[in-house]
């Protein structure tokens, strides 16, 4: 595994965060849903805050707690309500759309 690239002095990066999404079981009205994970996978132990992501014209037929996840404008999503997603940790939720979208990670705040 390559080694993030790191400007001198930070202690995380926004390739510590890992996403993962994939479909899940249909809601009622067969509209297709799929789970997310965001996972801190910093490796010097560091906690994450302010975790952006590109995330398009983000919407889902099913409520997300915006505590979790909301989108701030046009591929702009907020993660955990900007806190610190701790070393380790991991955040998840489900959504419902025709198609899934592509998340990345746009910023990140080292806490």
């Amino acid at each position: 595994m390559a080694e993030p690239n790191r400007i001198w002095g930070d202690t995380c990066s926004k390739s510590d965060i890992v996403i993962n999404q994939g479909p899940t079981a249909p809601l009622p009205s067969g509209i297709p849903t799929y789970t997310v994970e965001i996972m801190n996978l910093c490796v010097s132990g560091c906690n994450i805050a302010g975790i952006h992501l590109t995330c398009g014209w983000f919407s889902s037929a099913r409520l997300i707690n915006p505590k979790v996840f909301k989108r701030l404008r046009y591929n702009d999503c907020l993660v955990n309500d900007g806190k610190p997603l701790i070393n380790g940790g991991t955040i998840s939720f489900q959504y419902a759309n025709t198609f899934l979208y592509p998340l990345s990670v746009s910023s990140v705040v080292c806490t």
